[in-house]
């Protein structure tokens, strides 16, 4: 019988991330209380520290996703308005 791989959310990776970094514990001792591989925990820590710098870009990409989107469609409102109007012209 096949195993089925365990997937873990994203505030559970962070949580161990912060634990790791902490440093209250060996990651072996981490390892059994998570129920994970001492590599995964490393690994994850590792990520954590790589990306923590983009907390404090002031830049969210989903803000920015989302005024761009906003603009797109203001845009295509204002060609649809304007493509009626010629059309009632006519």
């Amino acid at each position: 019988m096949k195993k089925m791989r365990r997937k873990f959310s994203n505030e559970f990776k962070a949580q161990v991330a912060i634990e790791a970094l902490k440093e209250r514990e060996t990651l072996s001792k981490l390892a059994l209380r998570f129920e994970l591989h001492q590599n995964q925990i490393s690994q994850w820590k590792q990520e954590f520290l790589a990306k923590s710098s983009a907390v404090f870009d002031g830049k969210n990409s989903k803000v920015d996703k989302t005024e761009a989107e906003t603009e797109k469609l203001y845009t295509k409102i204002g060609r649809l308005e304007m493509e009626r109007d010629f059309l009632k012209k006519a």
